[in-house]
């Protein structure tokens, strides 16, 4: 596994498991277990996936030693004013079954963010998270709650993928030290990722599959990267990206996809 450093000196996994989209109890805690047993130490769950706490149940069964993983959750926009925010944060630390988070994020910047953002640095100081940050925001909203509140994001979760690459916010957050996350780094299915010819080429050329290839791609742009899967061969495929670099030709095939 390799790490990428925050700006408030802790580190990252370069590649993570998330669980979007897995609600049933059961499959979501054997997929995080699974996960764990592949060899993710990079969890990242949210509140409005609705699962923390079988996310949690997968943590307890895996195993693992608390300090050999990380693991990122989301505070959803009905929990943003002040009160409602500090209680989330130790509802979803309850449902983890966990006394800290290493990254805790607001998911959207809707409504009063603001207030989310204040109960989250307070908690941070507490040590119930280790790490905060943002996802879905612009490089405005991150200036503008710096200027309020002094704190800086460790990281800026966005969708990016080689259909929706956002050269121009990866610099931005790059420059302010701001660590990029990848969300959706396979289209959501769409735009036949897994089949594209283009990627299909260079994958064939390193005996990898295109999921690899495009996480790969993110690893080396300094993207932190998030793929979901049940499947324990697909998670098994999705780890395995540091076996293999992309070439500066490949990576610029990659860039000039539309």
């Amino acid at each position: 596994m390799q790490y990428l450093k925050l700006n408030d000196g802790h580190r990252i996994p370069a590649n993570g498991f998330g669980d979007f989209q897995v609600p049933d109890t059961k499959e979501c805690a054997d997929a995080v277990r699974e996960a764990i047993k592949t060899g993710y130490n990079f969890i990242d769950t949210a509140e409005m996936y609705d699962n923390e706490d079988q996310t949690g149940k997968g943590i307890k069964a895996s195993g693992i030693d608390r300090d050999k993983l990380f693991v990122e959750t989301k505070i959803w926009e009905t929990n943003f004013q002040y009160d409602d925010a500090k209680n989330a944060i130790d509802k979803s630390l309850k449902d983890l079954g966990l006394n800290y988070v290493n990254m805790f994020l607001i998911h959207w910047p809707h409504g009063e963010y603001d207030q989310a953002w204040r109960a989250m640095i307070e908690a941070h100081q507490a040590g119930k998270l280790k790490s905060i940050g943002v996802s879905n925001f612009s490089s405005q909203q991150i200036v503008d709650l710096i200027k309020k509140f002094g704190v800086k994001p460790a990281v800026n979760q966005i969708k990016i993928n080689p259909w929706d690459q956002k050269h121009d916010e990866v610099k931005w957050l790059e420059d302010h030290n701001i660590v990029p996350e990848a969300w959706s780094p396979f289209a959501e299915g769409r735009h036949n990722a897994f089949h594209d010819p283009t990627l299909g080429k260079i994958a064939k050329a390193h005996g990898k599959s295109n999921s690899q290839v495009i996480l790969r791609w993110l690893y080396q742009r300094g993207i932190v990267s998030l793929a979901k899967t049940v499947h324990p061969q697909y998670m098994k495929e999705n780890f395995d990206i540091y076996s293999f670099k992309l070439t500066p030709s490949e990576m610029k095939t990659i860039n000039n996809i539309q």
